[in-house]
């Protein structure tokens, strides 16, 4: 350890920290690619080549020819996630609602005669389970 200073250690660790954002970036660039929808496959196909063959000089280049529609993307991958998960939520958090709407549509079925007793009883069963 002597013969490797404090200042050694500081810039293997910086050069770590740089190697693994890269690929953290041209990772992103990559799923970014498949993602987009607007280009077509022989598009998709040029730009991996092209950043797989030259990955430095490529993700610079797709960054600057591409990087605000990659923004785009990300906030509207984030918006369909949140209003996902807020749906979700609203459904979790009222299932007896649900259920009493399902309750009067079986029994106004019932009422009508379209279902039979038997059947509202299963359907029932079945709701409430």
């Amino acid at each position: 350890m002597d013969d490797y200073p404090l200042l050694n250690i500081f810039w293997t660790m910086l050069w770590l920290f740089l190697w693994i954002m890269w690929f953290f970036l041209l990772f992103k660039v990559i799923t970014d690619l498949f993602r987009d929808h607007s280009l077509n496959g022989w598009a998709k196909a040029g730009w991996l080549v092209f950043v797989l063959l030259l990955p430095f000089l490529g993700v610079f280049v797709y960054l600057i020819a591409r990087g605000r529609s990659m923004g785009e993307r990300d906030m509207k991958q984030v918006q369909e996630n949140e209003a996902a998960f807020r749906s979700y939520v609203q459904q979790a958090a009222s299932p007896g609602a649900g259920a009493a709407d399902q309750l009067h549509k079986l029994s106004a079925l019932k009422d009508k005669g379209d279902i039979t007793q038997e059947e509202f009883d299963r359907a029932k069963a079945k709701l409430l389970a």
